[in-house]
């Protein structure tokens, strides 16, 4: 099973960008994204059932970041707005095989991070 993430870069703050992450391999139940800002640890960003039928998010991105998801392309996306400098981390796309909190604990496969820098 391999998640791929892609889709950061560089924007200024209140812009735009979409970061998608697909998967190959299998299905998983839930998909999430997380993002580890420099020096501190992973935290959680959003997440959403394999049906696309229940999402939730962070308190701190809720309301700028909409997470969604392809199932004819198994690609899961995170689309984000209002960027702000305390945006600048390096996301991560993570799966649980079970219909779980998903949680940095309870992730089982891992998508490589990329990185999202947002200048002010």
């Amino acid at each position: 099973v391999q998640l791929q993430a892609s889709g950061g870069g560089l924007v200024q703050a209140g812009g735009s960008l979409r970061l998608s992450c697909a998967a190959s391999g299998r299905t998983f139940s839930r998909y999430g994204w997380f993002r580890q800002p420099p020096g501190k640890e992973r935290e959680f960003v959003a997440a959403i059932s394999r049906t696309g039928t229940l999402t939730y998010y962070a308190d701190s991105v809720e309301g700028r970041f909409t997470i969604s998801r392809d199932s004819a392309k198994n690609t899961v996306y995170l689309e984000m707005n209002s960027l702000k400098p305390e945006d600048t981390a390096v996301y991560y796309c993570g799966a649980v095989p079970s219909a779980t909190l998903v949680t940095v604990r309870t992730v089982t496969s891992w998508g490589q991070g990329t990185l999202v820098t947002v200048s002010s």
